[in-house]
């Protein structure tokens, strides 16, 4: 369990007893209903600032229009089966208009209660409910604030390099498999091409949900825990990713022997583990600035250079006009293009 899920908790049962006890003390028949208020706080209780007040606002709004439905009942028609039927029906399809956001389902909800709680005295029930909720939704919004949750920059960053380590290791997999034997008998790295697009994903919301966690945080005022440099980073990850996959996959159809697959030369099999296995050292070392990154980097380079060196060979032999070489080649290029570009960043 997480320290971020403990003050959540903390924090929502010091709003619910908080609503609990305003509850008491409103005006006029909203007193008869408390039980509402410290519903509207366990709701507006989120991870992040901005989705307490997203969820507050849209529930409240969807709870006005369920009632105004009821409410519509009430005055013209009367509450019966089939008028109760009805507005439940409208409910849901209110709901599904994506105008109430996460408080879309109390749309239904209130105009349901609204005509069986409140009956007859709808308007008095209405009445109460709506404030009792909004007592709990501005508890919880209090206590969100004064007790600020921490920002998922921490978090997200955490994530990034993860994922800057996975790539590193898949692509210096490749290398150490093609060194090692051909066929080769290590195959880890052609099972792990599509979890890399999966995890790019979850990255990638992870660092959205860094920035949300930022948006009218005190904690976050001053620009700290800023996510500028994971989004920066992410970017070129991402990029990367693409061409390792493609990499990944072009020399996976040629041990595989798959329909469609150009052969590989395997003069060039040497050249290309080098170039997978000192482009992974490279990758690896995106975001330090010292001498063994940029050493990385030149390495990576001369490896990738060497690979078209023994490429331009073998098409001037005929050997190796098309195949897998060429396009390792080109994306190992773009790769090693991509980090001199994400060193210049840093």
């Amino acid at each position: 369990m997480t320290g971020a899920r403990l003050l959540l908790a903390a924090k929502t049962a010091l709003a619910v007893g908080i609503a609990w006890t305003l509850a008491h003390f409103t005006p006029g028949v909203t007193d008869e209903y408390p039980y509402y208020a410290p519903l509207g706080a366990l709701i507006s209780m989120h991870p992040t600032l901005m989705d307490s007040v997203r969820s507050s606002a849209q529930t409240l709004a969807a709870l006005g229009a369920g009632m105004i439905l009821a409410l519509l009942v009430v005055f013209t028609v009367g509450p019966n089966v089939w008028t109760l039927a009805l507005v439940a029906g409208i409910g849901v399809l209110l709901s599904g208009t994506g105008w109430f956001g996460v408080g879309r389902e109390y749309v239904a909800v209130a105009a349901v209660f609204v005509l069986v709680i409140g009956g007859h005295d709808a308007e008095a029930y209405s009445l109460g409910y709506l404030v009792q909720m909004a007592v709990g939704f501005g508890v919880g919004l209090a206590v969100n604030l004064l007790i600020a949750p921490g920002t998922f920059s921490a978090t997200a960053k955490a994530r990034v390099d993860a994922y800057q380590h996975d790539l590193a290791e898949h692509l210096a997999g490749i290398g150490d498999a093609l060194e090692a034997s051909w066929p080769p008998e290590r195959t880890e790295w052609t099972r792990g091409a599509d979890a890399l697009e999966t995890t790019a994903r979850d990255v990638r919301a992870a660092v959205t949900e860094a920035d949300r966690s930022r948006r009218g945080n005190p904690r976050a005022i001053g620009g700290r825990h800023g996510t500028q440099s994971a989004h920066r980073l992410l970017e070129t990850l991402e990029s990367i990713a693409v061409r390792v996959r493609d990499i990944s996959d072009a020399l996976e159809d040629v041990v595989r022997e798959r329909p469609g697959a150009f052969p590989l030369d395997r003069e060039l099999i040497p050249a290309i583990a080098r170039g997978c296995s000192s482009t992974a050292l490279a990758v690896a070392a995106i975001g330090y600035d010292g001498a063994d990154a940029h050493r990385a980097r030149q390495e990576a380079a001369r490896a990738v250079r060497l690979l078209v060196v023994a490429l331009e060979a073998g098409q001037e032999s005929e050997r190796s006009i098309l195949g897998p070489g060429v396009l390792v080649a080109t994306h190992l290029r773009r790769i090693v293009v991509l980090l001199h570009a994400q060193a210049g960043k840093e």
